[in-house]
């Protein structure tokens, strides 16, 4: 018995150990996601102080184009404990920041809600009588000349709980400066992710995001901002995502002149297309369109980037072969029933009855017929 218990211990003391090892190793990733300095997100870059942390849980974004002009519109959703942070997003040209109008967002949803139709099934499931017996429902910019500074603020604002800065910059280092009189550090990582814009003379949109009312903290949806620039392609930066350690999920809304396709999946799953067709812009969609009131094309993407460091460059949409329109349709299965009464009950107790209806009228017909009586029997008279 005493071997047994020893044993026992024995093999229960390297488990214990395994397990300990285990919670070091998930504390451990914990605490370095907490101080970590850099947030990649969709189409730009986070930088945080070393003591505050915020996740980016959801971005979405709504992109325009005319074959000449650009503008994406993006809204955060943040969780965390930062006061303040900086966001980064390279641009092609000279680029315009304005607050935007979250209703563009709603109405971009209820355009691309997929179809509902109903499919009926005759034969009764696990949720439907006899198999159930609750009869509840069950559904519940400009390129800086020779000799300009390396880095140049071309304008500047305040925009709700943004402070906007425009920069020029011929040096990816040369962000550093403004970061730090902001109160950021530049990752290493991030100088490095940098440099083919800066080869390409792009400029950079930097936003110091910090809430007006003292003492509070960056969480929930914040307001959407809206940038504008030339550019005869229509390009969707991507490539700071590289830095994300975590999985990356991208959705667009796409309203140009046809329906348009990325070049390539740039290191993620092929995009997924939710819907694509023509809209005739009204309300909102109209004032970001240019308000012209003409048909333009929407076509809304969704693409999946399970390794980050696969992302090989920015996103290029191009015009698909044709405009070939797409909706989700979703089916609401029910039971057929007729006059509320399920059809396979009918038919099933249908073919029941006719045998036993059958034999019934058979049982009564032998009962109604007419009994014949059996022949009188001559009895000859005595004889005398």
């Amino acid at each position: 018995m005493r071997g047994n218990i020893q044993d026992t211990a024995q093999v229960r003391a390297p488990r214990l150990r395994q397990v300990l090892l285990v919670v070091l190793a998930v504390l451990a990733l914990q605490l370095g996601s907490l101080i970590s300095p850099a947030y990649a997100c969709g189409c730009g870059a986070m930088v945080l102080d070393r003591q505050s942390h915020m996740s980016v849980d959801r971005e979405t974004s709504v992109v325009g184009w005319d074959g000449r002009t650009e503008q994406i519109l993006m809204r955060f959703t943040v969780d965390g404990d930062a006061p303040k942070a900086a966001w980064i997003m390279p641009v092609p040209n000279r680029a315009t920041v304005e607050l935007g109008d979250n209703a563009l967002f709603d109405e971009l949803e209820t355009v691309i809600a997929p179809e509902h139709r109903t499919r009926h099934y005759f034969w009764p499931r696990g949720d439907d009588w006899p198999f159930s017996s609750d009869s509840r429902d069950s559904a519940g910019a400009q390129a800086p000349g020779k000799g300009a500074p390396e880095v140049g603020v071309v304008g500047r604002e305040r925009l709700g709980d943004f402070d906007v800065a425009r920069l020029t910059a011929t040096d990816p280092g040369a962000l550093r400066g403004w970061l730090e009189q902001n109160g950021f550090e530049l990752p290493d990582g991030l100088t490095a992710e940098l440099k083919p814009y800066v080869a390409q003379k792009w400029e950079y949109v930097a936003v110091r995001l910090a809430p007006e009312a003292e003492g509070s903290v960056l969480r929930g949806t914040l307001d959407p901002l809206r940038l504008r620039f030339a550019s005869d392609r229509l390009i969707y930066p991507m490539r700071l995502s590289r830095l994300a350690r975590t999985p990356q999920s991208l959705g667009l809304f796409v309203l140009a002149p046809h329906r348009m396709e990325p070049r390539s999946p740039i290191g993620g799953d092929a995009p997924e297309v939710t819907y694509a067709g023509k809209v005739r812009p009204s309300g909102v969609i109209d004032s970001f369109t240019g308000g012209s009131g003409g048909e333009t094309f929407l076509t809304a993407l969704d693409q999946e980037f399970p390794e980050p460091r696969r992302i090989d460059g920015d996103h290029e949409l191009r015009a698909a072969a044709k405009d070939t329109p797409f909706r989700r349709v979703v089916y609401d299965d029910e039971l057929l029933t007729a006059g509320g009464f399920p059809v396979w009950l009918l038919t099933v107790g249908g073919g029941l009855a006719v045998p036993a209806a059958v034999a019934l009228l058979g049982l009564r017909a032998r009962r109604r017929r007419p009994v014949v009586p059996p022949p009188a029997i001559h009895v000859p008279p005595p004889i005398a």
